[in-house]
């Protein structure tokens, strides 16, 4: 065999490896900077050997490599889902801060006023907290006791309104269409002769337990937030603002001014048309003989926090109730509530919002059915007054940049 038969085939191969050797060491570098002048190439004299010359193994690995964006792109990835469970370990607390700085922004215009007429502002807070803590003792000791009263006395009458709706004539024809009553006992029976159903209900009954005392803890933990907050507003809002550049301080204060006025404003009107609520929805049922006024009266209080929906279903529980107690006093709380809830949303919350916020119906709706999606009741409350600040962003923002633009 000749030796050019032999050597040919290897020749070709040599060449082959040393192009992919340089393509190799080609991807490995960073692309030179047209500013910069190349870089020289490292020699086996200056503490490293040939190989890793014509390897680039002295020279930072190039960015676009595939390993080197899959790498950090896992990385990133890692860190954001380290992060959405960090935030879902902390949802409690975070709800907890936001209902707080929520009460601090709803007290703050009364201390503001106490401030204009020339009191230290540690002294309108410690004021205006002090005030809040009586109010809340004083609803605590007329309502609660007979709240407590006459909801356990309401909670009693349930099997009795059951009985009583059992006997009515439309159920009794549909007993005897279709058999509905002695199925529901035979389920009921079958429920109760159930390990796992008994088991449910007293982990549901000592969860209610966990939750009241959890409740109260948390109740407790947000006036106290609410205290700090109230008294560190001023500090924390220019801490805030010192991070804005110089030149877009003035705009950013102004509009953060006014978005906390807003939601402050908002929150202070809420509770007071709520309280009106509760408290002519007490004078009626006084009035009307509907039982249990006062624990009613206060579900329709809490109820009217929620915008859109809580006045309705506290009107919807009272009429209820009536019904059960006399048929003819149900109608009277009908027509009470339509015409109360007409005066309400055209006369007295025009009135009381006029300077908080001015949401219309279409953005109130989504943003109502968005926060309660997000965060139940809480995300309802805060819907409006986050909306209004978008939509003052929006007017006095987008707006005029895309009318300049």
């Amino acid at each position: 065999m000749r030796l050019s038969t032999v050597w040919g085939p290897v020749s070709r191969w040599g060449e082959y490896r040393r192009r992919q050797r340089a393509a190799l060491d080609r991807s490995n570098h960073l692309p030179q900077r047209p500013d910069r002048p190349p870089a020289p190439d490292p020699t086996p004299g200056e503490g490293m050997d040939d190989t890793a010359g014509r390897f680039g193994l002295a020279q930072p690995l190039n960015r676009h490599s595939p390993f080197y964006l899959g790498f950090f792109g896992a990385t990133g990835a890692m860190l954001a889902v380290g992060l959405w469970r960090t935030l879902g370990v902390l949802a409690p607390t975070l709800s907890i801060l936001l209902v707080a700085f929520f009460l601090a922004l709803a007290l703050d215009p009364v201390v503001e006023r106490l401030v204009a007429g020339g009191i230290r502002r540690s002294a309108a807070v410690s004021l205006v907290f002090f005030l809040l803590l009586v109010a809340l003792g004083i609803l605590g000791w007329l309502v609660v006791p007979t709240a407590v009263a006459q909801g356990t006395a309401l909670a009693q009458q349930v099997p009795q309104y059951a009985t009583d709706l059992l006997e009515t004539r439309w159920v009794r024809d549909l007993d005897r269409s279709y058999d509905v009553v002695d199925r529901l006992q035979a389920e009921l029976t079958t429920k109760l002769q159930d390990q796992r159903f008994l088991e449910g209900v007293l982990g549901g009954l000592l969860g209610a337990g966990r939750a009241v005392v959890s409740g109260t803890f948390q109740t407790v933990t947000v006036l106290v937030l609410t205290l700090y907050l109230l008294a560190s507003l001023p500090r924390v809002k220019q801490a805030t603002y010192a991070l804005v550049p110089a030149s877009r301080r003035p705009r950013v204060v102004s509009l953060s001014e006014e978005i906390m006025r807003r939601v402050g404003s908002y929150a202070g009107g809420q509770v007071a048309i709520a309280t009106l609520n509760a408290f002519l929805s007490w004078v009626m049922m006084r009035v009307v003989g509907v039982p249990y006024a006062a624990a009613l009266s206060v579900l329709v209080g809490l109820l009217g926090l929620i915008p859109m929906v809580g006045a309705t279903l506290g009107a919807a529980i009272v009429t209820l109730v009536a019904f059960f107690d006399e048929p003819r006093s149900a109608l009277v709380v009908v027509i009470y509530y339509v015409v109360y809830q007409q005066l309400e949303n055209y006369v007295v919350a025009p009135r009381v919002m006029q300077r908080t916020v001015s949401v219309p119906g279409v953005v109130t709706v989504v943003a109502v059915l968005a926060g309660g999606a997000l965060l139940g009741v809480l995300g309802a409350l805060l819907a409006i007054p986050v909306a209004a600040g978008m939509l003052l962003l929006y007017e006095e923002v987008v707006v005029p940049r895309q009318r300049n633009a």
